[in-house]
């Protein structure tokens, strides 16, 4: 099997998400936290626990897909001849 690829965000993405993060612990914690330790926090939450999120996201794909599946072989067993 082959290993999950590293998550890599782009500068806009990284961006986006450490002031998420800065406001968050603003918000729910009343605490602040600076740019560094925001990424680094982003940082851990990617090589961690990115690994969870990512197999759940494979989970529920392969759900989606044997679901298809399974409708596209019933649609063609609708469309059989059955001789009499």
């Amino acid at each position: 099997m082959k290993p999950m690829s590293q998550i890599k965000l782009n500068t806009e993405q990284t961006a986006r998400i450490v002031e998420m993060l800065q406001a968050y612990f603003k918000d729910k914690l009343d605490s602040d936290i600076g740019r560094f330790d925001a990424e680094f926090l982003l940082d851990f939450f990617s090589s961690e626990v990115g690994v969870y999120f990512y197999n759940q996201g494979i989970a529920d794909s392969q759900q989606l897909l044997n679901s298809q599946l399974e409708s596209m072989s019933e649609n063609l067993l609708d469309l059989q001849k059955w001789v009499p």
